[in-house]
């Protein structure tokens, strides 16, 4: 998504909710988060689940000074024990190599992705284990750059949706759905604004 397209996606939502034209007036607009569609990208949303950004990063400039380029047949060959030392625990390794057998035997397609629609791509990257609801999300958003793509159960956006409609309590997915219905067709710009918002609170 280009910044241009976040602005005029947000200058919408504004219009149409004074909570999201309060933050917009408070920090401004997010910058775009993208990453290149491809292997390399499920792979470091698998090294980033359940773990700070900070940790990611760093697990993944050790991931690419052992396997570089990272991708399938390269990340297959590598020794577990190496890639272990990258900070990558035995499951992630598990469901990295997992997924990059997938696309090397012509199981998984991710080329074709970018021409499926976003429920589709959910039920493909699902069915890869280790790539759950909220991955697909995220690959969806950063790479296949759509723009309602709605991540409910991210952490950061739950806490800033909650700040934002002075909740009690965090929503659940059910419930943070409901409260952005109408911020469709952006919920994915919004998402942008909110971890941007989220961002700004550390």
């Amino acid at each position: 998504m280009t910044p241009q397209l976040i602005k005029h996606g947000l200058d919408e939502l504004a219009a149409r909710d004074p909570d999201v034209d309060n933050i917009i007036r408070q920090i401004g607009y997010p910058p775009p988060r993208e990453r290149p569609p491809g292997f390399a990208t499920l792979v470091n949303i698998i090294a980033g689940q359940q773990v700070s950004s900070a940790a990611a990063t760093a697990i993944r400039d050790r991931l690419y000074s052992v396997v570089n380029p990272l991708v399938p047949d390269k990340l297959l060959a590598a020794d577990n024990e190496v890639l272990r030392a990258t900070g990558l625990s035995g499951r992630k390794i598990e469901y990295a190599k997992g997924l990059a057998e997938q696309i090397c035997n012509g199981q998984l397609d991710l080329d074709c992705l970018a021409e499926k629609s976003d429920a589709d791509v959910v039920k493909i990257l699902t069915s890869v284990r280790g790539l759950g609801r909220w991955s697909a999300e995220i690959y969806l958003l950063f790479s296949l750059k759509r723009t309602d793509v709605w991540p409910a159960e991210d952490l950061a956006i739950s806490e800033a949706l909650r700040e934002l409609k002075s909740l009690n309590l965090r929503p659940n997915r059910e419930q943070s759905e409901s409260l952005v219905e109408h911020w469709r067709p952006w919920r994915g710009v919004a998402a942008l604004l909110l971890w941007y918002y989220y961002s700004q609170k550390d």
